[in-house]
């Protein structure tokens, strides 16, 4: 298993954003499959934020994250982002969403990131575990969700 940027692995795209549109349409009301695909195109053409990752075994793809500048239209002055966290069913409970968050985290300091953020719908106690904590829950786009944040050491 390998987790690299997604721009190495293209031949995932197409399977990634059909999994992750289903996962996250209703947070996007009136975005198609087609706008997911072009935003995974978008960002598989950078090493640079925004970009995402996958995890791959021999090309098979198990998950992606990504970092990203903006994720909630509502909390823009909140940056970089912990986003697109997602693990094929079959390979949850893992491990799995620990290391492609670990990855993240690693790049995201590696940038010189003193702070992360994310926002969640079902995986508040996984990011807790990490280390993750809360900063205010609320409603975004008809959804309750959790914001985090996390604090990386100097």
């Amino acid at each position: 298993m390998k987790i690299d940027f997604l721009g190495n692995h293209l031949n995932v795209l197409p399977e990634l954003a059909k999994l992750q549109f289903d996962e996250w349409r209703h947070f996007s009301p009136g975005a198609t499959l087609e706008d997911r695909v072009i935003k995974l195109q978008n960002m598989a053409q950078s090493n640079d934020v925004p970009f995402m990752v996958v995890a791959a075994d021999n090309d098979r793809l198990i998950g992606s994250a990504a970092l990203t500048l903006e994720d909630m239209r509502t909390r823009k002055y909140l940056l970089p982002w912990l986003a697109s966290v997602f693990v094929k069913p079959e390979f949850r409970r893992s491990g799995m969403a620990s290391l492609l968050v670990r990855h993240i985290e690693d790049k995201a300091m590696g940038l010189g990131s003193e702070k992360l953020f994310l926002y969640t719908e079902h995986a508040r106690g996984l990011y807790l575990k990490l280390g993750w904590r809360d900063i205010e829950q609320c409603e975004y786009q008809g959804v309750n969700v959790a914001i985090m944040s996390k604090q990386f050491s100097a």
